[in-house]
């Protein structure tokens, strides 16, 4: 399972619903909660976060916390 789904499931969130509010499909949404390399896209997260009244921006913080840039010195 995803962050995304992870996410979700934590929030109970019924996909079928969310594909209905946004206009994503269902199969990509069980595509971006399923499969660690489908790729989600800013405005499949901020679509998603509308629908499930979240903080897209916490939404994102949440998703991708572990993101980070490299330290200077490692790059040489």
């Amino acid at each position: 399972m995803t962050d995304l789904g992870l996410y979700l499931a934590k929030r109970t969130v019924n996909k079928a619903e969310v594909s209905r509010r946004t206009g994503i499909s269902k199969s990509r949404l069980t595509q971006l909660t399923s499969n660690d390399s489908a790729k989600l896209r800013a405005d499949e997260l901020y679509l998603i976060a509308l629908a499930i009244n979240a903080d897209p921006g916490e939404m994102f913080k949440e998703l991708f916390e572990g993101l980070g840039l490299r330290d200077r010195k490692q790059e040489s």
